[in-house]
């Protein structure tokens, strides 16, 4: 029979707070995550969201408490403008200029000859990598979701631009739930607290500060894209 993902998992994902999760390759990360709107099931245990059981909760119902902003940014054929309203069909343009420009996204937005109307071909590929992750996160924002899931949704995006996002989104997501999947330590260093998987267990669990002082595979997370960073 196939072995479990994950061995003795037990975690809280907070209102108000930023969770982030790390770990090498094929230790979890995104599996975690997408359990939570419920993407998979678990075959053992069980997912709480409000301390309800989410297989007793109407997939609509829960969905609709979620904003996933997943590994592929993936864009419609259609308009930049219908591309973000697909997180809320009902979001009026200025809504839409917000969710853009808290996702860094509006500068180049701005930019395009028609603005809103500017064309999207199937899969966003009129639109460089990090263009789309942008634009997929201002869907996520517009849909002002009670949950954001941000599944290594920076990855695409310069360093300064990251910083910046990041800092928009504080104020956006304050008061809701976010949790970040991140392969970079930087984008995810002020989170509240820093998950620490590897083979599908939790070896980590605290602050940047916290895990440094306590979690060697945080700390080898850590040193080795301080000597890639160091390499460039």
């Amino acid at each position: 029979c196939a072995l479990p993902i994950f061995q003795g998992i037990t975690c809280t994902f907070e209102p108000g707070a930023t969770t982030a999760i790390v770990g090498g390759t094929g230790s979890g990360k995104s599996t975690l995550v997408n359990l939570l709107p419920r993407l998979m099931d678990v075959t053992d245990g069980c997912v709480l969201v409000d301390g309800v059981d989410v297989r007793d909760l109407r997939l609509e119902d829960l969905w609709d408490a979620f904003g996933i902003v997943p590994q592929r940014a993936f864009l419609f054929s259609g308009t930049v403008g219908s591309n973000v309203r697909f997180g809320d069909a009902q979001a009026s343009d200025e809504q839409v200029w917000t969710a853009l420009e808290t996702a860094q996204a509006r500068e180049f937005v701005d930019q395009l000859p028609d603005g809103l109307a500017a064309p999207v071909e199937q899969g966003g590929v009129n639109f460089s990598g990090g263009q789309r992750q942008r634009l997929a996160i201002a869907r996520a924002i517009v849909r002002d979701p009670l949950v954001y899931l941000f599944d290594d949704s920076f990855s695409a995006l310069d360093y300064a631009t990251d910083a910046r996002l990041r800092g928009a989104l504080a104020q956006t997501t304050k008061d809701s739930t976010v949790v970040i999947v991140a392969q970079r330590v930087s984008t995810i260093m002020n989170a509240d607290r820093i998950i620490v998987l590897d083979g599908g267990r939790i070896v980590g669990s605290g602050t940047h500060a916290e895990l440094l002082d306590t979690c060697e595979a945080y700390r080898e997370i850590v040193a080795s894209q301080a000597v890639l960073g160091g390499s460039r």
